[in-house]
């Protein structure tokens, strides 16, 4: 009898999943026994045909359905007890749809498993969110779906969205998407005006004497320092490279003992530097000069560019005629003996930085309480929330009950012009708020044993005071 009450006690939490993935084209097909033609991608791929088929018919239906009711907004997600459907449509017919379980806690009864589905746990923005980065992801390595139209009609769309999506939707790590993936910012690095404006002269100076390079963007331990790119390319970029690419070349940064000595002879100055895209040997005439595409600034110019990621340094930019022909050996020569010293340099002196702010941050006990703050205008992001503890998610260190009160708080900021505060008690002895003001939002976590409201309310105002003193926020 003990035996069969410790099992059933036993629960076990199952976290959402990716049940399926598709976009098509309800233009593709309008005739009947043609359905098939307006699926253009699907995953998974082994679903039988006809599955394939209703599944698509179905979203179809719903989106109809919804517009009868709301024209100018289609459905955004449907909502049923064991998953929940989330729509987008990026262009014009274009839809895609992303299927997710929803968490289930299984128990165990009289020896056999009982599923309970919690409808209530996923958060649609975050989401919703999650499918429209899929596309901004997809169009930043291939262009619009209705560039691969005009390239070679819905032949080349389905290979390109296989291919992309084949691998990207592995990366999606849907159990740990949280408030963060609404505002996909960029976390930018603080530094003195001097060492900002070496960086900037740097900029110019390596933009004119290597002329092929368009855009510049300079990074440093997954910060942001300088980006020329549109701002909506350097978000999907930055978190390209922060999230992808930089994991895959994980090795010690240009910081602490790492640090390259610095010669005094301009001549002999060593440096570190290396290709994260394209060449692997500089030295080798055999070596390979591949460099990935990207597409930037979609909306009205529609520019080609070569994504060349050095070091620290990341330098996407179009041969001034074609972005067809990749840039030479020749001259990633050149790139390498300009810009490989003078990043050495650089990274000295960013590096003395790191550590002064190490050194201001660290002299502080820890604090109780934990933070997320991101500015709609600039996008940056700082969340002392999250610890990077995997190369591909950014695990919160809170409880998922208290990230889930963050987003319902980000859902109704958003549905409110005007700012605002919102005070929550938590579970035993947290206290969310969250904060709106004039673009920029705040959102706090205190674990504080017997205080009340107003206690609360200073504690967030010397949060404001020691963290964001040059940010106004209104009382």
């Amino acid at each position: 009898m003990a035996a069969a009450a410790g099992a059933a006690g036993q629960e076990k939490q199952l976290a959402p999943t990716l049940l399926s993935f598709f976009i098509y084209n309800p233009k593709l097909g309008p005739k009947e026994g043609e359905e098939e033609k307006k699926i253009l991608f699907y995953h998974p791929n082994e679903v039988e045909k006809n599955e394939k088929i209703r599944n698509v018919g179905l979203c179809e239906a719903i989106v109809q359905f919804t517009r009868t009711f709301s024209p100018t907004k289609p459905a955004k997600s449907l909502h049923t007890q064991k998953n929940r459907q989330f729509f987008h449509e990026p262009e014009e017919n274009f839809w895609m749809v992303m299927v997710v379980r929803n968490p289930i806690i299984e128990k165990h009864k009289d020896g056999k498993p009982v599923y309970e589905y919690q409808e209530e746990e996923l958060l649609d923005k975050v989401y919703s969110s999650v499918l429209q980065q899929c596309y901004s992801m997809y169009k930043l390595f291939n262009g619009t779906f209705l560039k691969a139209m005009e390239d070679g009609g819905v032949k080349v769309l389905k290979e390109r969205l296989e291919k992309f999506f084949h691998r990207y939707l592995q990366t999606l790590h849907l159990q740990s998407c949280d408030l963060l993936d609404v505002f996909c910012g960029i976390s930018f690095f603080p530094l003195d005006k001097m060492t900002y404006l070496k960086i900037q002269s740097f900029i110019n100076r390596m933009e004119e004497s290597l002329n092929i390079v368009k855009y510049t963007a300079f990074l440093y331990n997954d910060q942001l320092i300088w980006s020329g790119l549109e701002q909506d390319d350097m978000r999907i970029l930055y978190k390209y490279l922060t999230t992808s690419l930089f994991p895959r070349h994980m090795e010690p940064e240009l910081a602490g003992r790492d640090s390259p000595i610095r010669a005094e002879m301009p001549g002999n100055l060593q440096h570190y530097g290396r290709f994260l895209t394209g060449p692997l040997n500089l030295n080798d005439p055999e070596t390979k000069c591949r460099f990935p595409k990207i597409f930037v600034n979609t909306d009205d110019t529609y520019e080609e560019l070569h994504l060349i990621v050095y070091k620290n340094l990341t330098s996407p930019f179009s041969l001034p005629d074609t972005a067809s022909i990749p840039p030479t050996l020749e001259f990633c020569r050149k790139l390498d003996s300009i810009v490989g010293p003078q990043l050495t340099v650089l990274a000295s002196d960013i590096c003395e930085q790191y550590n002064i702010n190490k050194r201001i941050s660290g002299a502080e006990k820890e604090p109780q309480f934990k933070f997320i703050y991101f500015n709609h205008m600039n996008l940056a992001e700082k969340s002392t929330i999250h610890m990077r503890k995997t190369p591909s998610v950014s695990l919160a260190s809170v409880h998922p009950d208290l990230m889930k009160i963050l987003g319902d708080i980000n859902s109704d900021f958003s549905r409110a012009d005007e700012d605002e505060e919102i005070i929550v008690k938590a579970m035993s002895d947290y206290w969310v708020v969250g904060k709106k003001s004039d673009q920029r939002e705040l959102y706090v976590i205190l674990n504080q044993k017997n205080v009340n409201l107003i206690e609360v309310n200073e504690e967030v105002k010397k949060l404001c005071a020691t963290q964001f003193n040059n940010i106004f926020f209104l009382d």
